[in-house]
């Protein structure tokens, strides 16, 4: 622990860099913390805590474009790739499409303040094709702001932070292997709860063609498109007869359909996450049949042969 604070006290800004840097690029590694602490040992000298800001801000900003950059040439097929870098659950993905519908621009503003929004925004704004200029824009000013929040936490709170350095330095080897081993159960819970997810959507899946036949029928199933408004304006695609009803919304909206109803509900996010939500919603508020689609939209869109190939 003598070592990481020693690290810190000389390479403090080359760290914070590189921590920022690689936590925005997808490493489920906490850069907050790191933050703190590097404001606080600014106090004693060697750099300043204003410099601790520059780079934070510098780090982020040249990850944020990557993946904007990274967003607007490949649009929405990039945001699975983000949920599986970072082991966000994928429901992340509507969660920052809703905070886009209420906040607009500014969200890439705020991102960084909203768990799980920070990692999506960048390149939701980059398939949203959001102004290259605005982007920078408003990601300076919210990246900014994080880090002078947390970095001016450790110059105010800087004995206090010290005082714990100084006992986990006391702990010596051991303290680093309890922190290790907290921060491998962290990823271990987030591993585990997005293959509860994967689990779900596998056994309930239902796919296109298995239920196509029905939809003629008076008694076939009720379709509910459970994109966000941001993603339907994107995506001009629409399912014949499927409702569509915002996830908020989707208990209020259903509540005179009969419960023994079969219901199918589609998304447009990784692994129809948003999809398996709203089925264990209606599940829990005893709805007998609801099932996600799988594929979502582009599941449903896709040719036979396509989706043959995507089931291989």
């Amino acid at each position: 622990m003598e070592s990481l604070t020693g690290l810190l006290q000389q390479h403090g800004p080359l760290l914070v860099f590189l921590n920022v840097l690689v936590e925005q690029l997808g490493a489920p590694v906490p850069a907050v913390p790191v933050l703190v602490v590097a404001g606080a040992l600014s106090v004693e000298g060697g750099f300043t805590a204003s410099a601790v800001v520059a780079v934070a801000v510098l780090a982020s900003g040249i990850a944020n474009v990557t993946w904007y950059l990274i967003g607007r040439r490949y649009g929405r097929r990039v945001l699975g790739l983000v949920c599986r870098i970072t082991m966000s659950p994928d429901v992340c993905v509507r969660e920052t499409e809703n905070v886009f519908s209420r906040w607009g621009v500014a969200t890439v503003m705020i991102a960084r303040f909203i768990p799980g929004v920070s990692s999506v925004a960048a390149p939701l704004a980059g398939a949203m094709r959001m102004s290259p200029l605005r982007f920078v824009l408003f990601d300076t000013l919210g990246t900014s702001a994080w880090a002078i929040l947390f970095v001016g936490t450790g110059v105010i709170f800087h004995r206090e932070v010290e005082a714990v350095l100084s006992a986990l330095s006391d702990l010596g080897v051991g303290a680093l292997w309890v922190l290790v081993g907290l921060l491998v159960l962290y990823l271990a819970l987030r591993w585990a709860e997005r293959q509860r997810l994967l689990r779900f959507v596998r056994t309930h899946r239902v796919h296109r063609h298995e239920i196509e036949h029905l939809l003629g029928d008076a008694s076939g199933p009720i379709l509910v498109d459970l994109r966000s408004t941001a993603a339907r304006s994107e995506d001009p695609r629409r399912v014949p007869g499927a409702r569509e009803i915002e996830l908020r919304d989707l208990r209020r909206a259903l509540q005179e359909v009969p419960l023994d109803q079969e219901i199918v509900v589609l998304c447009a996010c990784p692994n129809e996450a948003s999809a398996a939500k709203a089925t264990r919603l209606l599940l829990r508020h005893g709805y007998k049949r609801v099932r996600p689609l799988a594929g979502g939209i582009d599941g449903w869109f896709a040719s036979p042969r396509q989706a043959d190939a995507k089931q291989s």
